[in-house]
């Protein structure tokens, strides 16, 4: 019963590990003994995207995608969820705050729900601790001021004490807002 008390609370907490919220189908977990799991550099870029440097996030890698098919506005909103997933990593919570609409409500897969100054108390005080994040196969939509990106998340970490790599589909939603996109509810 423990266990799955454990199972469940570690399942609940990854509903906010990627951040954003929102729409997320449910994690399929793999018990992981490892340190650190091993970042792959992301695919290299075209002279438009020159302008993001996606192989300064060290922790973060992206996958499954030609980011030289991406048009300016894709590129920013994959670019602002990548520095979003590294400052997850870096339990940089002022990186997280610029990034998150100040309003943002996480869900876990329990149903409770956290403010976004709730969340990041808990990966500020090591609660839940984030090694590396995968951004694998991602679909993203831009229209305006409105965004949104779909992926896998593969995520190592540590969630209130339970170590795991875990793969979850989510969908993000991003408003454009004085020029910079930011993680905002549905």
């Amino acid at each position: 019963m423990k266990k799955l008390i454990l199972l469940s609370a570690v399942l609940t907490a990854l509903m906010t590990l990627t951040g954003c919220g929102t729409d997320v189908s449910a994690p399929q977990a793999q018990t992981q003994n490892q340190a650190e799991t091993e970042v792959t550099e992301t695919e290299e870029v075209n002279s438009e995207a020159m302008s993001y440097d996606f192989k300064q996030f060290k922790n973060v890698s992206i996958t499954g995608i030609e980011l030289s098919s991406l048009n300016e506005e894709e590129l920013a909103v994959l670019y602002a969820q990548a520095r979003y997933c590294q400052a997850m990593t870096d339990a940089d919570i002022e990186t997280m705050r610029e990034l998150v609409s100040e309003d943002m409500v996480f869900t876990h897969m329990s149903g409770r729900q956290q403010t976004r100054e709730e969340y990041f108390a808990d990966v500020a005080d090591g609660s839940l601790r984030y090694f590396t994040i995968g951004i694998a196969d991602p679909s993203i939509t831009a229209d305006g001021d409105k965004a949104e990106i779909t992926y896998t998340s593969v995520l190592n970490a540590n969630a209130y004490g339970a170590r795991g790599t875990f793969h979850m589909k989510g969908t993000h939603h991003y408003e454009k807002r004085d020029g910079t996109w930011i993680a905002v509810n549905r």
